[in-house]
């Protein structure tokens, strides 16, 4: 596979379709905001004005949108991307999003004998900058080994989930863990400060030993710095926790942690702070 059709020039989605141009498969592009191409059409990268155009005649199409319904209406709506892909052809999403809706894409592909993958991602916007993002691929696993070298100039932990859907509900199951160790550190501070410690000698403390995480030493540090800029999203942590919270009623499990997490995020979403990243969720503390 040489010829790549990519969707979706976000925050992570252009870096991931640079690292593709550096692995040399020829690019075609599209943004709803064309100037987010800009950078890749410099490089040599096709714009096309639509994902259906942008799925024409490519080997496989990858895309990395906002929502839910943004994966539905560029995969299914009558000129999308399964009614331009060519039989054979291949495509993944990677979008965050519905288990249950990448499990229609699977079924719509197969009839159409199109390969369809489910391989959302972690790692955020430094994975994505530095290929080094964890993919989780649901659907068939010879589909899953044709593209794995296109994967693996975007990722280094690519793993194979099982059948369609099983990407994306290993990337619910990766959220929940976020909210519950994000929101403990936050709440950790929040005492911290209301019971007048030193909040800088507090982190030295505590952030090397039992209490470490990601969470703690990467996104906590950036909020006690002052620094709330997104490398991911309140508003698309509120959309994955969202996911997360509808599917386990389906599963028939209890997540009070995440329930209130959610609940916490949407406060601040409320509040204006959609596009902060979630770091922010100490302010909600405050």
């Amino acid at each position: 596979m040489k010829k790549i059709g990519f969707i979706g020039l976000g925050i992570m989605g252009a870096a991931m379709a640079d690292h593709l141009m550096d692995a040399g498969y020829e690019l075609s592009v599209y943004n709803r905001t064309r100037s987010k191409a800009d950078a890749l059409v410099t490089r040599g990268a096709k714009y096309c004005e639509s994902p259906g155009l942008c799925a024409r005649g490519q080997d496989a199409v990858i895309t990395i949108v906002g929502y839910p319904k943004d994966v539905e209406e560029i995969y299914l709506s009558a000129d999308g991307i399964l009614a331009n892909l060519d039989v054979g052809a291949y495509t993944a999403d990677m979008t965050t999003s519905s288990p249950a809706l990448a499990e229609r894409i699977y079924a719509e592909a197969k009839k159409r004998g199109i390969h369809a993958l489910d391989a959302p991602v972690t790692g955020g916007d430094m994975g994505a900058r530095n290929a080094t993002l964890n993919i989780l691929v649901g659907g068939d696993e010879d589909a899953f080994n044709a593209m794995r070298p296109i994967f693996a100039a975007m990722g280094k932990n690519i793993v194979y989930e099982g059948s369609a859907g099983a990407g994306q509900k290993t990337k619910a199951a990766n959220q929940i863990a976020i909210a519950g160790a994000l929101a403990g550190a936050c709440e950790a501070f929040a005492y911290a400060r209301a019971a007048g410690l030193d909040v800088e000698k507090v982190y030295t403390s505590i952030s090397g030993g039992a209490a470490a995480s990601f969470q703690m030493s990467n996104m906590l540090r950036m909020a006690l710095n002052g620094n709330f800029d997104p490398g991911f999203m309140i508003k698309h942590f509120v959309k994955d926790m969202t996911i997360g919270a509808e599917t386990s009623k389906e599963y028939g499990v209890d997540l009070p942690v995440l329930e209130q997490v959610l609940r916490e995020a949407r406060a601040i979403e409320e509040r204006g702070g959609g596009t902060d990243g979630t770091q922010s969720l100490l302010k909600y503390y405050e």
